[in-house]
């Protein structure tokens, strides 16, 4: 068992097989052997990661998880979730917001993700100019995007972002090993992050902006969690500058830390999953409003000169 604090909670890893969760009053306990090795406080837990594939776990655990609005994600070979564990019960405005999500036109819909693929192109831009590459494109492609990005300018950013970001060699493969399985696993930290808000905010994760797969049960989860994607593969990059190339109980902390890392926004300086339930809840608000508008991180702006002393950029 291993765990990663984070100001909503500890994310507890189980990453050995034959271990055992179950629910012991107020505390969730790991088991090996018939025998107890370890046990956290429910109230502390924001979301239970399961990437060993011998773990067990008890129907009271996850319903008592449910209850809760505690994530628990088990993982499939490549690090990425399988599954989330949803409550059925969820937010308080939950049937209005759900409502309005349904109902959501079009044109809006398009909008937001048309904001979406802004800050995600925006913060490549900032990921790449950290890791001391040339960046200055990735402004002009943000400004460029168009509601519903038609032009596919998500792609056309892709297409220049990894082989700067990751080298000339890197193709991204979520089956693959070395730095893909690396991003994966960070991915499946943000995403079981991103869900969580995602049910707080009380929206529905399977209906997503963009996203639509009869094989993804959480396309919004997917949408909302790209603009912080780049935050990850910058942490890959270190992690790669450093020859780690396999997921490694090290690179595990440190990817997991994600949820820790500062942005400034337009309240302050906040951890990133503070930033994901902003986010989700500004979403929520603009099915309800029908404008739209996303509370994200502010971006000191690193692509030219020119915009040097912008830093209202979101990404």
């Amino acid at each position: 068992m291993e765990m990663s604090a984070s100001p909503l909670g500890r994310i507890v890893e189980i990453v050995e097989n034959g271990r055992h969760l179950a629910k012991d009053r107020g505390f969730l306990t790991v088991a090996a052997d018939g025998a107890e090795i370890g046990r956290v406080p429910l109230d502390d837990v924001a979301a239970v990661i399961a990437t060993a594939p011998g773990t067990t776990v008890s129907c009271a655990l996850l319903a008592e998880l449910a209850a809760r609005g505690t994530i628990f994600a088990p993982c499939a070979k490549n690090y990425m979730p399988a599954a989330v564990l949803w409550p059925v019960e969820g937010h308080h405005s939950q049937q209005r917001r759900m409502e309005a999500q349904v109902a959501a036109p079009r044109p809006l819909q398009k909008r937001l993700w048309a904001l979406l693929v802004e800050a995600k192109i925006r913060r490549q831009g900032w990921a790449l100019a950290r890791a001391g590459q040339p960046a200055g494109a990735f402004g002009k492609l943000a400004r460029d995007v168009r509601a519903g990005d038609p032009d596919n300018i998500e792609a056309q950013a892709a297409r220049r972002y990894w082989p700067m970001m990751l080298g000339k060699e890197f193709r991204r493969d979520p089956d693959g090993g070395g730095p893909n399985a690396l991003l994966n696993y960070g991915y499946a930290v943000l995403r079981a992050a991103t869900a969580r808000s995602v049910v707080a905010a009380g929206l529905h994760p399977g209906i997503g902006i963009f996203h639509r797969h009869p094989h993804n049960a959480m396309p919004l989860v997917d949408d909302l969690m790209e603009p912080f994607r780049p935050v990850v593969d910058f942490l890959v990059r270190e992690l790669v500058d450093r020859d780690v190339r396999e997921v490694t109980t090290e690179a595990k902390r440190e990817l997991a830390a994600i949820l820790l890392r500062e942005e400034k926004t337009v309240a302050g300086t906040s951890p990133v999953s503070t930033c994901l339930n902003r986010l989700a809840h500004s979403v929520a608000e603009s099915y309800l409003s029908g404008s739209p508008f996303l509370d994200l991180p502010l971006l000191r702006s690193l692509v030219s000169e020119s915009e040097e002393g912008n830093e209202s950029d979101q990404g």
